[in-house]
């Protein structure tokens, strides 16, 4: 009897050592399963719309590579557009090529260690390169209120936070989550996401700060960040806000001519 029960105590202590030297690697390896600027899976495409190549320098010093599109900053609003989580600015090509058919002015920026970039990502770090993109094109003479935050997927927290309280044309998320607690609890149920976690981007927390017409976008077949939290992320919302949710787009959304059309009625609403 004595000899089962020492048997039994002995697996769960491995059990638990088990446990705790995997919380340890997810503690410390944490940003490394965040942030992936060397994975790029929508690589390729040719870029059909004429940009500029432009630094944009942050307060901590970093020099971020960018691309500058100028249609007519005088007459139409300008996209800053905020990418997720993965990979070079060459990535987002499928997506800018149709900018050429709206009436957009638009900046595109590559994070912190992404693209050749300096630094290393982070939540404060990211909130920074926004606000540096934000102070680059009011230098331009563009005002705020001629500006449209997009966020795509983790661009969606950066977006919600740079966008409370302020006076900005309008804000679009793309594949939001509600916050990065909710998502690490559905990729790591078992773990104790909450203390853990160095980068929250509790975007949910934050929305109702935002007082600009919101356009959310969401696929219902999201294998990243579930659809409830787009949907929640709506309810949220104040208004004017506005919908387009796919019942067959997955997380990278497929810029077909519904979406396209959803965008330009948005974009022009807020002319």
């Amino acid at each position: 009897m004595y000899e089962k029960n020492m048997f039994i105590i002995n697996i769960l202590i491995l059990v638990l050592v088990g446990y705790l030297l995997v919380t340890l690697v997810l503690y410390f390896f944490q940003r490394n399963l965040l942030y992936y600027p060397a994975v790029n899976d929508y690589f390729g495409e040719k870029l059909n719309v004429q940009v500029e190549k432009v630094k944009i320098k942050t307060e901590d010093d970093i020099e971020l590579l960018s691309w500058y599109h100028s249609k007519n900053p005088k007459d139409y609003k300008t996209i800053l557009f905020l990418n997720g989580n993965a990979g070079t600015l060459e990535n987002r090509i499928y997506k800018i090529n149709h900018f050429k058919d709206v009436n957009v002015n638009f900046l595109i920026i590559a994070w912190r260690g992404f693209s050749g970039n300096k630094g290393k990502p982070s939540e404060k770090g990211l909130y920074e390169d926004a606000k540096s993109a934000i102070k680059w094109l009011k230098n331009k003479g563009i005002k705020e209120e001629n500006i449209i935050i997009y966020g795509e997927s983790l661009g969606t927290g950066v977006a919600t936070e740079i966008a409370q309280n302020k006076n900005f044309a309008g804000v679009i998320l793309e594949s939001p989550f509600t916050s990065m607690i909710d998502v690490g609890k559905t990729k790591y149920p078992f773990f104790p996401v909450r203390l853990l976690l160095k980068d929250k981007y509790e975007s949910d927390k934050k929305i109702k700060k935002i007082k600009s017409p919101i356009l959310i976008m969401h696929g219902e077949v999201d294998g990243i960040v579930p659809f409830w939290m787009g949907k929640k992320m709506y309810k949220l919302a104040n208004e004017p806000k506005y919908f387009y949710f796919s019942k067959y787009d997955d997380h990278m959304m497929e810029y077909n001519e519904k979406l396209l059309n959803e965008l330009k009625k948005f974009i022009n609403s807020l002319n």
